[in-house]
């Protein structure tokens, strides 16, 4: 039996660790540990001077505005950066919250992992070159499964059989698809409001279930020349900028998909609960920073594909977009559940984008080769191949995020919650306002 000072101690030590992991002084006597609020302020500034040579790691950032003046004005030589980060992580192996609360202990996991994927990028920066599940590691705490082009023909056969069931049938299997799907193009003059139709809905079924911070709200743009099709700007306070790139057809189900994954309760929300739960509520000041090439995208891609079925469960979209987005956009609201059977099958090839990326940057393919590929096998038309490519050029191994993303943020919310609806929700509220990491979710 432990002494009556053993079990004092052992009630006291989650308490001292804990407030340890938020920043208070060692007392007297206590062994010195540095503090994870003096550990995060330091993330913060390093992934900004980051951003000084890489103009697209810093996705986000609305913490004090001398920080970001201070790394306007110098810019950290590289290997500098690589031995600062370094040390960041010496000096967190020193912490040990193993006993603190919940959130810290995932505070002080998140800050390590987001560390590493900072060298990483750094090392990357400075010019090694890894292959593509290596670098995936590295830089998202997650590698891809492997799939051959026999997986991805034997849903290419089922939708080959399909299209000519519906009279497509002259012409390339992509012609053919592409013909049939030119009538569910959203006319350029109805686009505007059909889009703010799925952003009201996805709005109204998010609210039901997680408390939205007071005052949020997002701004849509159309812009041209990207090579992505959509993009959520967080901007803090609450507030996204969402960019809709307009430069290829936009199908209908796009709205929903663009609505809920940039929106509600995707990225907009994601943002605006961490800002609300940790930054402002406790005080963590790396969540006012997001660095894109991070663990962090992988739960923001994955959470916001996976948010569109949250907010549409089961048959429930195909019955909304029937019944108001197709009339809205002037298309036959008949033919939606075709529409969507089809889009079933295209979504099966979804993995296909990872295997033309892996390929192409482990230098197996060239960009016309990889191009051809997903024409092939992804069943994109040429021009959106050719801007699947660019995005490769640009990205590199995060297309990742938004496939294995999802798949692991639905297996962690199953897991679980099972299929109750409100459990899936509660859970899902839970990922997104926490610090996690992708390997958290397996």
């Amino acid at each position: 039996m432990r002494s009556p000072t053993a079990l004092l101690l052992s009630t006291l030590t989650p308490l001292l660790l804990a407030s340890l992991a938020c920043g208070r002084p060692p007392a007297e006597g206590e062994r010195p540990v540095a503090p994870l609020d003096e550990v995060a302020e330091a993330y913060v500034k390093l992934v900004l001077a980051v951003g000084r040579h890489d103009a697209d790691y810093v996705d986000a950032y609305y913490g004090p505005e001398e920080w970001r003046a201070a790394a306007a004005a110098e810019t950290i030589p590289l290997d500098e950066l690589r031995r600062r980060g370094e040390e960041l992580i010496e000096r967190l192996r020193g912490i040990d919250a193993g006993g603190a609360e919940r959130l810290v202990v995932l505070r002080h996991r998140y800050l390590a992992r987001q560390l590493g994927s900072l060298v990483a990028r750094v090392r990357m920066l400075s010019g090694e070159r890894w292959s593509f599940d290596e670098e995936s590691a590295a830089l998202y705490d997650a590698v891809a499964p492997h799939h051959d082009e026999a997986h991805f023909a034997a849903v290419l056969d089922t939708l080959d059989r399909r299209l000519r069931q519906e009279g497509f049938d002259d012409g390339s299997l992509i012609e053919r698809f592409d013909a049939f799907r030119a009538d569910f193009v959203i006319p350029s003059d109805r686009l505007d409001a059909v889009f703010r139709a799925a952003i009201d809905a996805c709005r109204e079924r998010t609210a039901r279930h997680l408390e939205l911070p007071p005052g949020e709200s997002f701004v849509v743009e159309y812009v041209n020349d990207k090579a992505w099709s959509a993009y959520n700007w967080y901007q803090g306070g609450y507030h996204s900028l969402i960019q809709v790139n307009v430069d290829l057809p936009i199908y209908v189900d796009r709205a929903i998909d663009l609505a809920c994954h940039e929106g509600y309760p995707g990225h907009h929300v994601y943002n605006a609960l961490l800002e609300k739960n940790l930054v402002r509520d406790r005080g963590w000041v790396e969540f006012s920073v997001y660095p894109l090439f991070s663990p962090q995208s992988l739960i923001a891609e994955g959470t916001a594909n996976l948010g569109i079925e949250m907010a549409f469960p089961g048959d429930e979209r195909l019955a909304f977009e029937r019944d108001v987005l197709f009339p809205l956009a002037g298309l036959d609201p008949e033919r939606a559940a075709l529409y969507y059977e089809i889009q079933a099958l295209i979504d099966q090839l979804s993995y296909a984008g990872n295997e033309a990326a892996r390929a192409y940057l482990d230098g197996e393919i060239d960009d016309a080769a990889a191009a051809d590929w997903l024409s092939r096998f992804a069943a994109m038309s040429p021009q959106r191949a050719e801007q699947r490519v660019r995005f490769f050029d640009q990205y590199r191994s995060y297309v990742i995020n938004y496939n294995l993303g999802q798949d692991l943020a639905r297996a962690y919310v199953e897991r679980r919650a099972g299929d109750d609806p409100e459990a899936r929700w509660r859970v899902f509220a839970d990922l997104l306002s926490s610090p996690r990491l992708p390997s958290d979710l397996r």
